[in-house]
C-alpha cells in the first residue's frame, strides 16, 4: 500500500534529482518554526558498513519526534546504493535496504515525513521497484532526454515571468551540450535580460550565451566550415596568438567533418531532410533505429555516430555547412587533416604554419 509519509526521487541527472529534493523539503518544512523538526541527511555510501550507518541515521531520525509536536521532515539525501555497483550489489546492502524499508513502512505520516533522492538507480532490481509502489514516486528525465530539457528551460522562465520561444530553448540546449546546471543558470541569466514578460529567441541565445563542452565550438572551426579562407586565416592567427598546440584545434575540425560526412549521406539518401528549422525528431529517431546495427551503441556521445549528438546543434550549426559541401569534398577534407597531422609530428615547432597550410589548400 502506499505511504503517504515517503516521497521517492530519482532521475537520470544527479543535479536535478537534488534540485528537486531540495526544493520539496523546503516547500514541506516552510512553516515548521522548530530546526530540530526539519533534517538533512547525507546517505552516500562507500561500502556495505556505510550503508549501515545511513540505515541507522535514518531509523534514529524517524522515531526521534519534536518536542513541540510539529511534524518532522527527514530528507535522505545523494542515495547511491540502489545502483547497480559493488555496493549496491552485496548481499549486505540488500538486507539493509529491506530493513531501510521496513522503517519507511512503519512511519506515521502525521508524525513524520521522508524525502530520499537517489542517483544513479538500478530500475533492474526488486528494491527500487518496491519505491515505485510505496510513496509518492518521481523519476526524472536528464540530459539524455533532450524534450524534457527543453520543457524544464521553458518552466523555469515561467517562473520567472518571462518566456523561451521553442527553438530558443532547443539552442540552449544544444549550446550548453545538455548540461543542466548550465542550462537553468543560463535560463536565470536570459529571463534577466528578457524582462518581465519578454520572450528570449533564438537570436538572443545564440548571442548571449557561451558555448560549452568540447572544442567543436573554436573560432578557426566556425571560419573553416563557413569557407571563408580569409575569416579562416585571421581565427588561425588569434588561436595561436594565445595558444601554442594546433592538435585540438584539427581535432575539433575532424570531429565535425566526421558528422558532416554521416549528414551528408542521410541528406542525399532523403532519409533525413532539412527544413526550415532543422530536422524533424521523427524523421531522425526513424534514420537512428534504421542504422543502429553499424554503431556499437547510443549512450556516449561521440563524432564517430551523429545520432549520439544534440538534434538542435545538427540541423542548425553543423547541416547548413554539410549541405554547402559534396560528399567528394568533405572526404577531401578528411584526407587533408590526415595529412596536415602527419606535417605536426614532422614540424612541431611550425604549427601555425602548418594550419595555415592546410586552409589554403583546402579553401583557396
Amino acid at each position: 500500500m502506499s505511504s503517504p509519509a515517503l516521497t521517492f526521487i530519482c532521475g537520470d541527472d544527479d543535479f536535478l534529482v537534488s534540485q528537486e529534493g531540495r526544493a520539496l523539503f523546503e516547500e514541506k518544512t516552510r512553516d515548521i518554526a522548530d530546526d530540530f523538526s526539519k533534517e538533512t541527511l547525507e546517505a552516500t555510501a562507500q561500502n556495505v558498513g556505510e550503508v549501515e550507518a545511513v540505515v541507522n541515521r535514518l531509523r534514529d531520525a524517524a522515531q526521534t519526534l519534536s518536542m513541540f509536536g510539529d511534524k518532522k521532515v527527514v530528507w535522505l539525501k545523494d542515495v547511491n546504493f540502489l545502483a547497480d555497483s559493488v555496493t549496491g550489489r552485496a548481499e549486505g546492502t540488500k538486507a539493509l535496504v529491506e530493513d531501510m524499508q521496513g522503517v519507511l513502512s512503519g512511519l506515521d505520516p502525521a508524525a513524520v515525513e521522508v524525502i530520499v533522492t537517489a542517483f544513479p538507480v538500478d530500475r533492474r532490481r526488486k528494491e527500487f521497484k518496491w519505491f515505485q509502489k510505496n510513496g509518492d514516486f518521481r523519476d526524472l528525465k536528464g540530459a539524455a532526454d533532450e524534450d524534457s530539457l527543453i520543457s524544464l528551460v521553458r518552466a523555469r522562465a515561467e517562473e520567472l515571468g518571462a518566456s523561451f520561444t521553442h527553438g530558443a530553448a532547443a539552442a540552449l540546449v544544444g549550446k550548453v551540450q545538455g548540461n543542466t546546471r548550465l542550462i537553468l543558470e543560463e535560463t536565470n541569466k536570459l529571463a534577466t535580460y528578457a524582462g518581465q514578460g519578454g520572450e528570449v529567441t533564438e537570436t538572443e541565445v545564440t548571442e548571449l550565451v557561451p558555448a560549452f563542452g568540447e572544442g567543436d565550438f573554436f573560432e578557426a572551426a566556425e571560419a573553416f566550415f563557413s569557407l571563408d579562407l580569409g575569416w579562416t586565416l585571421e581565427a588561425l592567427r588569434r588561436h595561436f596568438f594565445t595558444s601554442s598546440e594546433a592538435r585540438p584545434l584539427i581535432a575539433s575540425m575532424q570531429n565535425r567533418n566526421r558528422l558532416m560526412v554521416q549528414l551528408r549521406v542521410l541528406m542525399d539518401s532523403g532519409e533525413l531532410p532539412l527544413g526550415y528549422r532543422g530536422f524533424a525528431k521523427g524523421d531522425f529517431d526513424r534514420a537512428a533505429r534504421t542504422y543502429a546495427q553499424h554503431f556499437g551503441g547510443f549512450d556516449a556521445k561521440a563524432s564517430f555516430n551523429v545520432f549520439t549528438q544534440n538534434l538542435w546543434y545538427l540541423g542548425n550549426k553543423i547541416a547548413p555547412s554539410a549541405k554547402q559541401l559534396t560528399l567528394k569534398r568533405l572526404i577531401d577534407f578528411q584526407l587533408e587533416f590526415m595529412r596536415a597531422f602527419e606535417d605536426l609530428i614532422r614540424r612541431p615547432q611550425d604549427q601555425h604554419a602548418v594550419m595555415r597550410d592546410l586552409a589554403i589548400r583546402c579553401l583557396s
